[in-house]
């Protein structure tokens, strides 16, 4: 197993996926707590961004989104812990554990990702 590949394709979801929780934090921001319209340039350009890395990986696009989906989960529990300043419970991590372990399964079948 080429492991420097495993481990840029592990990189990329999580730039993605903080890509995508950025472009979706920001209207929140903006509906919800009555930030700054001007918010709207940076949703732009982050969710342009979260679609422009969906897009360098190197296999079929719903293979990327399944396996894209576990990491994303992953990804938010560590925003709502860090971001949110919410403390994780043994659900929330017992949950993104069970979706990690399904997006590597998909990640590590052979010839999908790491060829």
């Amino acid at each position: 197993m080429d492991y420097l590949k495993l481990l840029s394709t592990f990189g990329l979801f999580v730039c993605t996926a903080i890509a995508e929780i950025v472009g979706c934090y920001l209207p929140y921001l903006i509906l919800r707590e009555q930030k700054s319209a001007w918010l709207w340039l940076p949703t732009v350009l982050s969710l342009a961004i979260f679609v422009w890395l969906l897009s360098l990986h190197p296999t079929a696009s719903g293979r990327v989104y399944a396996a894209y989906g576990g990491i994303y989960v992953a990804m938010a529990l560590i925003w709502l812990r860090y971001v949110d300043q919410m403390p994780l419970t043994w659900w929330d991590i017992c949950g993104g554990a069970i979706v990690v372990c399904g997006a590597l399964v998909i990640i590590l079948q052979p010839s999908a990702f790491i060829r």
